[in-house]
């Protein structure tokens, strides 16, 4: 049966408001498994249907060399690990952030710099605009919840929705290697469920971007000690008080390129 977060039941018990410390530092100091293959999904066959429920699937596709730093020795390449996913189906909205404007106080700001999903899935949930919101913090086959490391999967089911709605997807995720970054599905407004009718289905890599929450001055990623795997503890960081923009925006540090941190993609059924 599907909660109201979008989960199983039978999993919703495994699910948490955040990421350890712990987790983090043993990704960072761990033999990474190679990347996933990157390709295009193929549509399903959905044809004749008025009402369609989507899977979201979410794939680290990093490994150890991915994020190049400037540290000399073992330690100058290191993974991306990626927080609990959390998302919004929701009608013509931004529900979770606007471009140009500062991070609102709905919870972006734990998202963006702790890894921490509760308090912006409770804010969505009351938000007008929101018909479904959830998270998604046990990747496939893990015991419990925990970051999305190289490899690893996060996957959740929508519940169903007719295709005359007007409804989008919004979904973010922390790039943990940050002091306050998190990857975007369809900016702003998210993602189109429906176009013409017809229900949206394969890799949506190209509607994802990084962006930049404006809450925690940036530190070089993977190297600052006061991003999430290594500061002493949540919250930690100089306080900034810019607005939410896409990191192309920002003249600053070099970042993976998407398709070798995450691949995404939504299929209708």
């Amino acid at each position: 049966m599907t909660g109201t977060d979008g989960t199983s039941n039978e999993r919703q018990s495994t699910e948490t408001d955040g990421v350890s410390r712990r987790s983090f530092v043993a990704v960072t100091g761990a033999t990474m498994v190679g990347a996933l293959g990157f390709g295009t999904t193929a549509a399903a066959d959905v044809g004749g249907q008025s009402d369609h429920y989507f899977t979201v699937h979410m794939e680290n596709h990093s490994n150890g060399n991915t994020l190049s730093t400037s540290l000399e020795g073992g330690d100058d390449s290191k993974p991306v690990p990626l927080s609990p996913v959390v998302y919004a189906v929701h009608r013509e909205d931004e529900p979770i952030y606007s471009r140009g404007e500062l991070a609102r106080d709905n919870g972006l700001e734990s998202l963006a710099e702790d890894g921490s999903p509760g308090r912006l899935v409770s804010s969505l949930r009351d938000r007008d605009s929101v018909v479904e919101a959830g998270k998604r913090a046990v990747p496939i086959g893990a015991d419990g919840p925990g970051p999305l490391l190289p490899g690893g999967t996060y996957e959740f089911e929508t519940e169903s929705y007719d295709s005359d709605r007007s409804l989008s997807l919004s979904l973010v995720t922390m790039f943990v290697q940050s002091n306050d970054l998190f990857y975007s599905l369809g900016g702003p407004s998210g993602l189109a469920l429906f176009a013409d009718g017809q229900p949206t289905n394969g890799n949506v890599n190209d509607r994802v971007a990084l962006w930049d929450a404006g809450t925690e001055i940036n530190q070089e990623p993977g190297v600052g000690d006061h991003q999430a795997p290594r500061q002493r503890a949540k919250g930690v960081g100089d306080v900034e008080r810019n607005t939410v923009v896409p990191v192309a925006d920002i003249n600053g540090y070099d970042y993976p390129d998407l398709r070798d941190v995450l691949i995404l993609r939504v299929t209708a059924h």
